[in-house]
């Protein structure tokens, strides 16, 4: 009998999906932060549920052979990184064997997992940081929350960030302490700013750079522009965005630009995409060409099809299908999503894109009530799936081939069952690491109709 506040050696032989250790105490499931497979530790059990245990990690006895010491200081106090003291190739299978076992356990799916792609520089690869904005002491702090807080860890410098927002951190720290700027305090709702969002584009070079504010009026504001046009090398755009809601969403509605253009630029392969200070675009522009390649492999295009590809976002993987398929129907619920897509396909010449606002769960079976139907399907489903609905309607259509992006082992189990008692094969299952060091896990799979 596992009991609260005692203390236990345990060894820790799986990982959970928020990263946490898994191990067992006499067959009862007890989870540990920053703990990984093959560690034996010494834990305080904190919480106790009917199924499961939280322990606390008060000491390693003896540490994984795939524990490696982590290059950031805060790892243990940041949420950002919940793996990072796990070699990278440890990273790589625990990946893939956590969207096999779902497909497993969940779909009762036997089928091979291939061996999760990579980065061959696991580090630098975040192409947008969003910095909380506090005071201690008088001296400003930018950085990210402690785990499972809103208390800020002062952070300078982040080993997946862009190496620029250092600079673009320190300058922003020097112009609230010189000027007395008053930062936002989430208790009293009072302050100015509440955050720094930068933006880069990895293939243009291009910077911006978003100052959130509970208000209009931004003190020395031309000082603060001046500062980044010596110090940014490629800024491109520096705005304000106004949000003086009681929220713990990051933006407001309205975006002034101060200086430079209200978008920058960038590429995923050949296609370019216009980046807004609000808009959509992943986050690791070079596993996201990776992702998007197979997705255009296992599409399997001759030109000659007609695509949809739903929960299409701002349209990227649409533009990539499109440059293979006859036509394409992108469907998503988010407005200005849309209107990106719409934007981004003209820039790029694309003229065989159609774009759908609306619920999938609407618009999809709307579209195949009108005779629209398709040789092919892509859903890149939120971290839910996908609506049952949505998977009726494609079962309905009988493309040749489906190809599922997923960021969640365990909606995408659920959904490939669904799909594998309708007449849907699952032919390849392929996890890409898209956010080393995090807990994180994408995969895109294969499906034929059988």
């Amino acid at each position: 009998m596992v009991e609260k506040d005692k203390i236990y050696d345990i060894k820790i032989d799986g990982l959970g999906s928020s990263g946490e250790g898994v191990g067992k105490i006499n067959g009862f499931t007890i989870f540990v932060s920053r703990a990984i497979p093959g560690d034996i530790v010494k834990v305080k059990i904190n919480i106790l549920k009917k199924n499961y245990g939280i322990g606390e990690l008060l000491e390693i006895i003896e540490p994984s052979e795939d524990r490696i010491e982590p290059k950031c200081p805060n790892v243990n106090i940041c949420g950002g990184c919940q793996i990072m003291h796990m070699s990278y190739g440890a990273q790589l299978e625990m990946k893939r064997k956590i969207v096999e076992d779902a497909l497993t356990r969940i779909g009762k799916i036997d089928t091979t997992v291939n061996p999760t792609l990579g980065m061959d520089n696991p580090y630098e690869y975040r192409n947008k940081a969003q910095f909380p904005v506090g005071v201690i002491d008088g001296k400003a702090i930018l950085g990210f929350y402690k785990m499972g807080t809103h208390d800020i860890v002062d952070t300078e410098y982040c080993h997946i960030q862009s190496p620029i927002n250092e600079k673009i951190v320190k300058i922003v720290k020097r112009y609230i302490e010189d000027f007395s700027v008053k930062v936002y305090d989430e208790k009293s709702r009072t302050g100015l700013i509440r955050h720094i969002v930068t933006k880069a584009g990895f293939t243009t070079g291009e910077v911006m750079i978003v100052i959130v504010t509970n208000g209009r009026d931004l003190p020395q504001k031309n000082q603060l522009i001046e500062m980044f046009k010596e110090n940014i090398e490629g800024l491109k755009s520096v705005v304000q965005n106004i949000n003086t809601k009681n929220t713990n969403v990051i933006f407001g509605q309205e975006t002034i630009t101060l200086y430079g253009e209200d978008k920058i630029v960038d590429y995923i392969g050949n296609l370019k995409f216009h980046i807004s200070a609000q808009s959509f675009f992943q986050v690791n522009p070079t596993q996201t060409k990776v992702l998007y390649e197979k997705a255009l492999e296992y599409a399997d295009l001759s030109g000659n099809e007609r695509v949809f590809d739903i929960y299409c976002g701002i349209g990227t993987i649409s533009l990539f299908l499109a440059q293979k398929a006859k036509e394409v129907h992108g469907v998503e619920v988010v407005e200005a999503a849309i209107k990106d897509a719409r934007e981004n396909a003209s820039i790029n010449n694309i003229n065989n894109a159609n774009f759908y606002v609306g619920k999938a769960e609407e618009v999809v079976p709307r579209l195949y009530k009108q005779g629209i139907r398709a040789d092919v399907v892509v859903v890149d489903p939120p971290r839910k799936g996908c609506e049952e609905s949505v998977l009726e309607t494609i079962v309905n259509m009988e493309p040749k081939r489906i190809v599922y992006v997923s960021c969640n082992p365990a909606t995408l189990a659920r959904d490939l069952a669904y799909l594998d008692e309708r007449g849907y094969n699952v032919d390849k299952v392929q996890p890409v690491d898209m956010f080393p060091h995090t807990s994180h896990c994408e995969s895109i799979c294969l499906l034929h109709k059988k």
